[in-house]
C-alpha cells in the first residue's frame, strides 16, 4: 500500500486554492499555525479533510495528524467505497497523534463486526475521549473494549438491530472519566442484585441522555448517581417502566416523546429545571395520564417548561382542574411553547374525546370541527395555566413561540 494520501480519495476532486487577500502570492490560511489549521479540519467529514492534500506541498500529510475523524457511510457511494477508505484512514494516519473525538456512523445497510472492532480499537489505542458510535444494521453488539475505556470523557451510542432483535446494555462497566452519556436503542436488564442500575458506578457522571431504550419486563430503573445534574429521555415508543431518581445533585430534567414512564423523584429534591414535551401520537390505546403524577414528584422546582402538546395531554386527566395541586410552590418561571399540533396527535385527542362524549351529535359536532382544523380548540386549554400556578400565583409566565427559539433549544 503507498503511502500516499491521494490514494485513499475516492474519486477526489481537487479544489481551487483558496486566496483569502488579493494578492495572489499570499495565502493567510495556509500561513496559519498547523495547530489552528488542524482545529479548522477537524469540523470537516475525513473525506473532505483528505481532499485538502491537493491545495499543496505543506497541506499533503496535514490530514493524517487530525485529533478528529468523522466517518459518515453517507458520505460515499457505495458500503465497500465507504470501507476500503475507513481501512486506508486507520492505516496511513499519523499513529504517533493521539484521537481526541472519533465519530462513526454506518447508516441504512449492513456492518461487519470486524469493520466496527477495527474502528473502535484503533480509537481506544489511540486515548480518544470523545467517541460516538451510531449503527443501522444488522449488529446487536458493540466491541467489549468500549465499556472499559479508561480515556472515555463523552460517549454516544446508538446500536438499532432490527425489529424483534435488543441491544443489552452492559451490567459492569469500567468508565472511569466517563462525564458524558448518550445511549439508544438499548435494553436495560435485571442484575445479580435484582435491581436494573446501570450508572451507579459512573463517579464524574453529569449529563446522560437515554434514547428510546427500555427497561426488560418493564421493571424500574434505578438512576443511582451521586454526579449526575442533566438527564434527558427521549422516547416515542410505548416503553413502560419506571424510573427511580436517586440523584442528589440532579438539576436539569428533559423529556421528549410519550410519557409512559413513572417516575419517582423523591431523592433528587435539588431538581430546578424540568421540560416536557409530550406526544401521543404513536399510542397504540388510551394515552398515557402519568405527566400529572410527574408534576407531585417534581416539587421543589423553580422553572417549568412545556408544550403546547403537553398541556393538552395533561388536560385529558379527569377532573384536572378541580385537583388541589400540593406542588410548584417553588416555581418562578413558567414557559409555555407554542408549536402547531401535528395531525397525529390531534387525531388521538379527537378518538379520546369521542369516547367521552354523551351524545350523537356531540360526536358529530367533533368530527366536524377536527375536519375543520379547529379541534382541539384553544391551543392551551382553559384554565390549565391558572392550575399550575395555583401555589405560585406570582411566577412569571412566557408564551414562546417555537419558531423563534435557537435552532439548539429546538432540537432538545
Amino acid at each position: 500500500m503507498s503511502d500516499s494520501a491521494s490514494e485513499i480519495m475516492i474519486a477526489p476532486t481537487a479544489p481551487k486554492r483558496i486566496k483569502l487577500s488579493e494578492s495572489e502570492n499570499e495565502d493567510r490560511l495556509g500561513d496559519l499555525p498547523e495547530t489552528v489549521i488542524l482545529h479548522i479540519l477537524s469540523f470537516l467529514n475525513a473525506k473532505q479533510a483528505v481532499e485538502t492534500c491537493v491545495l499543496s506541498k505543506r497541506w499533503k500529510d496535514l490530514w493524517k495528524r487530525l485529533p478528529k475523524l468523522i466517518l459518515y457511510s453517507n458520505d460515499y457511494r457505495t458500503y465497500k467505497i465507504f470501507t476500503k477508505f475507513v481501512s486506508k484512514v486507520l492505516a496511513l494516519r499519523d499513529s504517533s497523534m493521539a484521537l481526541q473525538a472519533l465519530d462513526f456512523r454506518r447508516q441504512n445497510g449492513c456492518l461487519e463486526l470486524h469493520i466496527l472492532k477495527r474502528v473502535v480499537n484503533y480509537a481506544i489505542s489511540h486515548n480518544v475521549q470523545q467517541l460516538g458510535l451510531y449503527v443501522n444494521g444488522d449488529i446487536a453488539e458493540i466491541p467489549s473494549t468500549v465499556f472499559s475505556c479508561q480515556t472515555l470523557t463523552h460517549l454516544k451510542l446508538s446500536i438499532y438491530p432490527g425489529l424483534n432483535r435488543e441491544t443489552m446494555f452492559p451490567k459492569s462497566l469500567t468508565l472511569p472519566a466517563i462525564t458524558n452519556l448518550q445511549l439508544e436503542h438499548f435494553t436495560f436488564c435485571v442484575g445479580d442484585n435484582d435491581r436494573v442500575e446501570p450508572f451507579l458506578n459512573f463517579n464524574r457522571l453529569n449529563s446522560l441522555v437515554i434514547s428510546k431504550c427500555s427497561v426488560r419486563g418493564g421493571q424500574t430503573l434505578y438512576l443511582s448517581n451521586a454526579t449526575l445534574i442533566n438527564f434527558t429521555i427521549y422516547d416515542d415508543g410505548d416503553n413502560f417502566y419506571k424510573v427511580d431518581l436517586c440523584t442528589p445533585c440532579l438539576c436539569t430534567f428533559v423529556f421528549t416523546g410519550t410519557p409512559y414512564q413513572r417516575i419517582s423523584g423523591c431523592n433528587a429534591s435539588s431538581l430546578k429545571h424540568v421540560d416536557i414535551d409530550a406526544d401521543i401520537s404513536s399510542c397504540p390505546g388510551d394515552p398515557p395520564l402519568f405527566l400529572f403524577s410527574w408534576l407531585l414528584e417534581f416539587a421543589n422546582i423553580k422553572s417549568l417548561t412545556v408544550s403546547a402538546a403537553t398541556l393538552q395531554v395533561l388536560s385529558l386527566l379527569p377532573n384536572l382542574l378541580n385537583i388541589k395541586l400540593p406542588s410548584l410552590v417553588n416555581l418562578k418561571s413558567l414557559r409555555i411553547i407554542i408549536k402547531a399540533l401535528e395531525y397525529g396527535f390531534r387525531k388521538r385527542l379527537c378518538d379520546v374525546k369521542l369516547r367521552k362524549v354523551k351524545s350523537k351529535k356531540e360526536a358529530a359536532r367533533l368530527r366536524k370541527a377536527f375536519k375543520k382544523g379547529l379541534e382541539p380548540s384553544p391551543l392551551i386549554p382553559e384554565g390549565i395555566v391558572d392550575f399550575l400556578l395555583q401555589n405560585s400565583p406570582s411566577a412569571e409566565v412566557d408564551f414562546i413561540d417555537e419558531e423563534r427559539l435557537p435552532r439548539r433549544a429546538r432540537d432538545l
